[in-house]
């Protein structure tokens, strides 16, 4: 399947993505190789032959991070003046 020289990885082998990308869809979330294999943004594949490979990183890291808790500034005189009286 694959003209390249050199050629791409076929479809059985480990680095299977290292193939060239044939078509692309980013907004449907998946790109046809030219070993056959369609590859999903999740990183899970389709094989040629049918088989299935369960996506194997993380497609979405979330770092949750705490912020330094900020002073609070004084208000200005004029402000909490107007804040009493109302």
């Amino acid at each position: 399947m694959c003209q390249h020289q050199p050629p791409c990885p076929p479809a059985d082998a480990s680095d299977r993505e290292a193939a060239h990308v044939m078509a692309s869809h980013p907004e449907q979330g998946w790109s046809l190789l030219c070993n056959g294999v369609v590859v999903f943004e999740d990183t899970g594949a389709l094989l040629p032959d049918g088989r299935s490979i369960a996506p194997h990183q993380l497609a979405h890291l979330t770092v949750i991070t705490r912020l330094p808790r900020l002073r609070r500034l004084p208000r200005p005189v004029a402000a909490c003046a107007a804040a009493a009286v109302s």
